[in-house]
């Protein structure tokens, strides 16, 4: 299943592309031998912003790519599994 909405394409790469700035930015830190609560605090922005990005896609999942003519089993079973893969 792939994601049809370009507008949550848009939203989901642009959060991606964030992330991947404030990894490198982390990278840098630790490079300058930066204080480690700093980069605590940047890796905790990281983190959310990855968590944002997956409730984002979540959303997306449950709203385009669920939707069928499957009983309602087996679209619970479907977001069962899309959840078990965020742990």
């Amino acid at each position: 299943m792939k994601l049809a909405d370009s507008e949550t394409k848009t939203k989901l790469l642009r959060r991606v592309r964030r992330i991947e700035g404030q990894a490198r930015g982390v990278a840098r830190m630790i490079e300058e031998d930066r204080d480690c609560s700093e980069i605590l605090q940047q890796l905790a922005a990281v983190r959310s912003a990855a968590h944002k990005a997956t409730v984002l896609l979540v959303r997306s999942y449950a709203a385009e790519c669920v939707v069928s003519d499957a009983s309602a089993e087996e679209i619970a079973d479907a977001l069962a599994v899309a959840v078990s893969r965020l742990a």
